[in-house]
């Protein structure tokens, strides 16, 4: 018996090793790597550059604290102003702190207004994390389970829906700020459009909220920009990140631009971790590594190369609704619950992940190549056709 608590519903493999966006099981199978730790492993495994740099930065110094400057930390903040657009970072450990940073921006933010009871738009099938204000910003039935009573002072809209926060403008005074997801990840792979995020950041300067935008998924290149916000051509007030910051190192930063950068104050937020030597030196290899490898233009080339690859695959097959997302963030949306799907492409040396129990979610490392796209293609192509009762095209 594991005396590892029973969060999770855990696929029966162990692996031992991995290289690139490939993983290897104690028996020596092989498996193709598209769901890169959702989003984690963003210059996929043993990447040597990182591994150099975390044995290196590991023999020299892995953590002090937060109440001496940390050289690595700065070097890092200058590095994400720099292709964010962003003045302050406040780092942390992971993506739901960096949300309750932004949270606590935003309600420290209205207190300055006078504004006692400040109210956060937030929208359907949205995830922000797991902790207790995080879930309570999520919009999910069955995160919130068993957890109530949940953190007040969210107002939920439906999502890609500029009118509907318009109406809560008209009528909420408490609101001060806008937490969204410009892709939902969790949610199923939902791309906002350009106009709607133009739209929402017009509103939050008309009544003076925070735009406070989640990228903890979908940020830092996997959109073939920075972030996600470049390609609708405005900056938010706020912005997180996680997942890929550090190429697998726990990490998490709250970027902030204007008054939102100068809300906190000493005493009103920290971490222990957060921002330590040894995740920073991590992060900021990772970055220089996106850059140096051109790997934004590699998330458009092979996102667009699978996307088409598996529309075509799949073109008029009953059961398939929709290939979706953008850049290496893709989703194929089916119309019946496929979450045995992560088993059965994990049999046939596949790692993808289900979300909204409908949508097959595909997150592989940026680094991923032509060659390994069209396995990709070819490995998934034939396991839905399959699920879904359909003949797989003669080769």
């Amino acid at each position: 018996m594991s005396h590892v608590m029973n969060t999770y519903s855990r696929l029966p493999v162990a692996f031992t090793h991995g290289q690139g966006v490939w993983l290897w099981d104690a028996q020596g199978k092989r498996y193709l790597d598209a769901l890169g730790g959702i989003a984690v492993n963003t210059l996929g495994h043993a990447h040597p550059k990182l591994v150099q740099t975390l044995a290196t930065q590991a023999g020299r110094l892995i953590h002090v604290s937060n109440i001496y400057q940390i050289t690595e930390q700065e070097n890092l903040a200058d590095k994400l102003a720099a292709i964010s657009g962003m003045d302050k970072v406040f780092f942390c450990n992971s993506g739901c702190e960096a949300n309750e940073a932004a949270i606590k921006i935003a309600r420290l933010y209205a207190k300055g207004r006078q504004i006692e009871n400040p109210a956060i738009v937030v929208m359907e099938k949205a995830f922000h994390g797991r902790t207790l204000a995080t879930l309570s910003a999520t919009g999910s039935r069955k995160v919130h389970a068993g957890f109530e009573p949940l953190v007040s002072g969210f107002v939920r809209v439906p999502y890609d829906d500029l009118e509907a926060v318009r109406q809560v403008a008209q009528n909420n005074r408490n609101v001060v700020a806008i937490l969204v997801e410009p892709i939902q990840g969790e949610g199923g792979i939902n791309v906002a459009h350009f106009e709607y995020l133009r739209g929402l950041r017009e509103l939050c300067d008309q009544y003076q909220w925070l735009l406070m935008l989640d990228e903890i998924q979908c940020g830092l290149g996997r959109t073939g920009k920075w972030f996600y916000y470049q390609h609708a051509g405005f900056v938010p007030d706020v912005v997180t990140l996680a997942k890929g910051l550090a190429g697998g190192v726990p990490i998490g930063a709250c970027l902030a631009k204007g008054a939102a950068a100068e809300v906190f104050k000493p005493g009103n937020h920290g971490s222990t971790f957060g921002g330590n030597p040894l995740a920073c030196a991590a992060a900021l290899t990772t970055l220089e590594t996106i850059e140096q490898e051109k790997l934004l233009a590699n998330a458009v080339k092979i996102g667009d190369f699978i996307r088409t690859g598996i529309a075509a695959a799949l073109a008029d097959v009953k059961g398939v609704v929709a290939v979706r997302g953008m850049g290496l963030m893709l989703g194929i949306e089916l119309d019946r619950p496929c979450t045995e799907l992560t088993q059965r492409a994990l049999d046939a040396g596949l790692l993808i992940n289900v979300t909204a129990d409908k949508i097959v979610r595909l997150l592989p490392p940026l680094i991923m190549s032509q060659d390994e796209a069209q396995q990709l293609v070819d490995r998934l192509g034939v396991l839905i056709l399959d699920f879904l009762g359909q003949p797989a095209a003669a080769s």
